[in-house]
Parts: C-alpha cells; structure tokens; sequence
C-alpha cells in the first residue's frame, strides 16, 4: 500500500507548529516539555520533526499541541484549497 505524502511531508501541520510555537516565544524543548507537563511523553527531538514534517502526528498528538500552544484544532489544519 502507498503512502500518500503532499509536497513530500508525513504531516499538514508542521509549519504552523513551527510559526505557533516560534510566536508564543518558546523553544522546541520548552514545548515538549509543555506536552510532557500536559501528560504525553514528547521529545525536543520529536517536536523537530513534526516541524519538518518528517514525522506522523496522530490525533492525540495534534490534542496535546493545540493544547500546549492554547489554540483551537482548526488553527493547526490548513485550509485545503
């Protein structure tokens, strides 16, 4: 079975991570240890690849980043055009 990847990415969501994190001020590892915090183990390292879109965020995932970052889901999903 193949994987479809748009523009070559496991996720949708990564660069908006990057710019949400990247204006609340914080640093991959200060996120990561905001989820950690919340209850999920994440890695600084994890964080990094969310943001390049090297690595599949589950939804749960996607929970805990909204959460950590105090926005709604919506804002981390792009609108497809």
């Amino acid at each position: 079975m193949k994987i479809y990847r748009p523009n070559d990415r496991c996720n949708i969501v990564g660069e908006q991570v990057r710019l949400l994190r990247k204006k609340a001020g914080l640093s991959q590892e200060e996120l990561a240890a905001k989820i950690q915090l919340a209850g999920l183990d994440m890695s600084q390292k994890a964080v990094s690849r969310i943001e390049t879109g090297s690595r599949v965020v589950p939804d749960y995932e996607l929970l805990y980043l909204c959460r950590a970052l105090h926005v709604p889901l919506d804002v981390l999903l792009p609108e497809i055009q």
